[in-house]
């Protein structure tokens, strides 16, 4: 047996476990490797390791299995050996106190697993929404050659002869519910027919907006974020992805040479020009982070004031994900913004994004994707603010908002937590007017909550039973990508970590403009310092003293550095994988 005390080495003969020889290293692997009927033959190949998020838990992930078989069929059919392993998963709906707390755990799972297992390149598979963040974060850090596979956003239903599509039916129907206009009875039965499909969201809520920015990024194949997860193209696309993951073993090229600064610049455009998801920002600047790339929020704005919304889907227009498959995709999209983009980036399929849609089927749905000279509205889709309540900003969805109040001044009604604000907002003895500007405080990052999506708060019963459909409202949480209304989230520094949002009260006033790009309370420098000297209502934080609570408790940044742990940003800075 030759020697072999390189440990990364290709094959089955990377990384060997140590035992202090490392050729009984390697024989030892072998023969357990051979437990599990592979040839010798077979044992000689580059291996592609399929890293997957499979769950009872998850249901946007009920179709991986098939899908993995897919990218197995592409490895083989190149020469490779492909192997399946999985890692934790995150089903949005059932984690408590929400999903964001732990895409940083799963990063951590599938960076780990990435560099302690022989591959020489891998396919991370995932599609709810946190979990592709949390995959290229991962890889990102990892470095070695990485490809994504997002399994596809669900098929519509229709329901009395109106289509329907999680989630953002979902909300406007819950919505009628709140106000009234249906019953309970035809609330649930609306319930059964909204997500009738595997995959996730139909609309371009957070998890088609990642899929959607993984592509821009050059991370998967064209084309690859649009189809359903039910539609056969799905599983031919899963099978390239397989053969293009063989491609990288030999092209060696790895996720920092392919998101670079310039291809998240690409990123943003594409996000803004789809209306994504609000959510989005805080995923790309971690990844960006971990590749010791910054996201300035106000280059966010530059951005976004020159990229018009250039796609008709709902939450901020009329049409679902299986629209912009049919339309063209992505890469129509890209192509559209190809003045503003920068064509030269490096893709996983080692071609450039010029090359990419250039080669694309040139027909385009002209309903659905809009050109530059027409769009469906003539800035971004998102805005960062800024103000001595969110001195290191905050975001607006304006695609999604009424512009009506973009130049507004209210009296505030605050709620200082989730408790708060369920107990109250629909007492009908609250004092709230259609005028006022709704504030949630202490729901950020820092909080015991984890930053969920609860900026999407409701309006209260009696004005919506009134008719009242839209109002100003402001937090430090999150809100789902398949949301609409005037919605100003992710305020940083949040209240529990003692940002100004923590001392806003009832009765305050508070100014929004969306020209400015500002959010302010209107109160002067000397009164704001002397509360946020003496805070009275900042929530008191329970401090984990144990696992994964404490880390993230511990280490936990701000949401304009993404939410990420600060001892996981710009991990190239330390070491590189590559050979």
């Amino acid at each position: 047996m030759a020697k072999d005390s390189d440990a990364r080495s290709q094959g089955l003969r990377r990384g060997i476990t140590n035992y202090g020889d490392v050729d009984f290293g390697f024989f030892l692997r072998r023969s357990f490797a051979s437990s599990m009927g592979y040839s010798a033959a077979m044992l000689e190949r580059p291996i592609v390791g399929i890293c997957q998020s499979t769950s009872g838990f998850n249901n946007c992930h009920r179709h991986m299995p098939e899908l993995i078989e897919a990218v197995k069929r592409g490895v083989l059919s190149a020469g490779g050996l492909p192997i399946d392993f999985p890692t934790i998963s995150l089903g949005e709906v059932f984690l408590v106190p929400t999903s964001l707390k732990y895409r940083n755990l799963m990063s951590m799972d599938v960076e780990e697993m990435i560099r302690a297992q022989p591959m020489d390149a891998v396919v991370l598979v995932g599609g709810c929404d946190k979990t592709v963040p949390a995959q290229l974060m991962g890889a990102a850090s990892a470095n070695i050659p990485s490809i994504q596979l997002v399994t596809g956003p669900m098929s519509t239903n229709k329901f009395h002869g109106e289509r329907l599509g999680a989630c953002t039916d979902c909300r406007r129907f819950w919505g009628r519910y709140r106000a009234g206009e249906i019953s309970q009875g035809e609330v649930r039965a609306v319930e059964n027919r909204l997500a009738t499909t595997s995959g996730t969201c139909a609309v371009m809520g957070t998890a088609s907006t990642m899929a959607s920015v993984a592509e821009a990024l050059g991370m998967m194949p064209p084309g690859a974020a649009a189809y359903t997860a039910s539609d056969s193209e799905r599983l031919r696309i899963g099978e390239e992805t397989g053969r293009v993951a063989m491609e990288l073993v030999k092209s060696k090229i790895c996720p920092s040479d392919v998101m670079t600064q310039a291809a998240f610049e690409n990123a943003l455009r594409v996000l803004l020009a789809i209306g994504g998801s609000t959510n989005a920002i805080i995923h790309v600047t971690a990844i960006a982070g971990r590749l010791g790339v910054e996201i300035d929020l106000r280059r966010l704005n530059e951005l976004s004031d020159t990229t018009p919304v250039l796609i008709d889907l709902k939450p901020t227009g009329s049409y679902y994900m299986e629209d912009l498959a049919a339309a063209g995709g992505i890469p129509a999209v890209m192509r559209e913004l190809a003045p503003l983009l920068n064509l030269d980036c490096l893709t996983v399929s080692g071609n450039t994004i010029r090359d990419q849609i250039n080669a694309w089927d040139k027909w385009v749905d002209r309903n659905v994707i809009r050109t530059l000279e027409n769009p469906l509205q003539p800035e971004g889709g998102l805005i960062a603010v800024f103000g001595n309540i969110a001195p290191n900003g905050a975001i607006l969805k304006r695609s999604a908002a009424s512009p009506e109040l973009f130049e507004s001044e209210g009296r505030c009604v605050v709620f200082n937590s989730l408790e708060d604000l369920a107990t109250r907002i629909d007492d009908p003895n609250l004092e709230v007017t259609p005028n006022d500007i709704l504030v949630l405080k202490n729901a950020g990052p820092s909080s015991d909550a984890a930053m969920p999506e609860a900026g999407y708060l409701p309006i209260p019963q009696k004005l919506a039973r009134a008719g009242i459909k839209d109002m100003i409202r402001i937090s430090d949480a999150r809100m789902s990508g398949t949301a609409y209304g005037t919605i100003v989230l992710h305020v940083s520094p949040d209240s529990v970590s003692g940002g100004p949002l923590s001392v806003v009260q009832t009765g305050d006033r508070i100014r929004l403009s969306v020209k400015e790009k500002r959010l302010d309370v209107l109160l002067d420098d000397q009164e704001l310092k002397a509360r946020l000297d003496h805070p009275e209502s900042q929530s008191a934080r329970v401090v984990n003293r144990r696992g994964y609570g404490w880390l993230y408790d511990t280490f936990i940044t701000q949401a304009d550095k993404g939410c990420d742990f600060e001892f996981l940003r710009n991990s190239l800075a330390t070491f590189d994988t590559r050979d």
